[in-house]
């Protein structure tokens, strides 16, 4: 039985799964991302995750933070949280220090595809999901595989503009986009601004907002009706059989989920009313696993 590894490459941490063809994951090796030590520290961190996992295998997949060109295995553009990561040539580099075959993509398509495989969306074909929380991030599987678009650019859902953000500066200098009231990063700052509580996460916001803080509450909802727009917006285009929300602020509660839910379903077109949003199961394993799908549909 041949095992293969997932690895999963964020800006603050990377993560490595010693999977089996069945999708089990036998094993799981997580140490931080050198990120500020540049793209060769990163690389060699996800070779030390590979190897700490004790097995020998046959294929690895990565799912990475940036625009991945996932048929050169290159990081076509990445944001400040890994400097100098774009033109990294993750597949051959990871290749040569590991001496199997490479399987490279973006870690939110990774992350669709664990859910496809193993989570919420399996036994689905046309599948949107959305991650949310430094940032909001995409990925739409057309009959089972990433849709990436001609320049590997395609899901990001964050940058959908939507009028609840109308005016608000986004992180990429735009302004009016989901993203810029809805990633994690975003809602803190909005509370921190209103608020009266200290808080120092998103998850300490949503607390805030379950105990009847108002401006909590009314922070989360605005995030969450701007992601609602998008999203909606998003299915009358694409038309997936489901909708599916991870990443770490899928895991506030009523307060955001509520007026997520009642936006989204606002913005269908009739036919589309049944499409169903809900949240992905496999939570942080999601990506691992998706990338050793990737990797699997190597050895094929």
């Amino acid at each position: 039985m041949s095992l293969v590894a997932g690895i999963d490459i964020g800006g603050t941490k990377t993560a490595a799964g010693l999977v089996d063809p069945n999708g089990t994951l036998m094993r799981r090796h997580t140490l931080p991302t050198p990120a500020a030590d540049g793209p060769e520290a990163v690389v060699a961190a996800a070779v030390r995750a590979v190897r700490e996992l004790g097995e020998p295998v046959a294929a690895v997949g990565v799912g990475s933070a940036g625009v991945v060109d996932p048929t050169a295995g290159r990081i076509v553009s990445a944001t400040d949280a890994l400097p100098g990561w774009a033109g990294t040539e993750l597949r051959r580099d990871l290749e040569q220090a590991l001496g199997v075959p490479v399987s490279v993509d973006n870690d939110v398509h990774a992350h669709a595809l664990g859910e496809a495989w193993l989570g919420a969306a399996a036994g689905h074909r046309h599948v949107l999901l959305v991650a949310v929380g430094t940032g909001i991030g995409g990925s739409l599987l057309i009959d089972g595989r990433v849709h990436h678009g001609a320049r590997s650019v395609a899901g990001h859902a964050g940058h959908v503009p939507v009028p609840s953000a109308a005016g608000a500066p986004c992180t990429c200098g735009g302004t009016g986009h989901a993203e810029a009231v809805g990633s994690g990063p975003a809602l803190l700052a909005a509370y921190l601004r209103r608020g009266t509580a200290p808080a120092a996460s998103v998850s300490e916001v949503s607390a805030l907002a379950s105990a009847g803080d108002a401006e909590a509450r009314r922070v989360l909802g605005l995030g969450a009706r701007a992601l609602g727009e998008a999203l909606g917006g998003i299915v009358n285009m694409t038309d997936p059989e489901l909708v599916l929300v991870g990443g770490g602020v899928s895991g506030c509660g009523p307060e955001w989920w509520e007026p997520l839910r009642e936006a989204f379903a606002a913005e269908l077109l009739p036919p589309l009313r049944g499409v169903e949003l809900r949240p992905g199961s496999l939570g942080g394993d999601a990506a691992v696993l998706g990338a050793a799908r990737l990797a699997l549909e190597v050895l094929r």
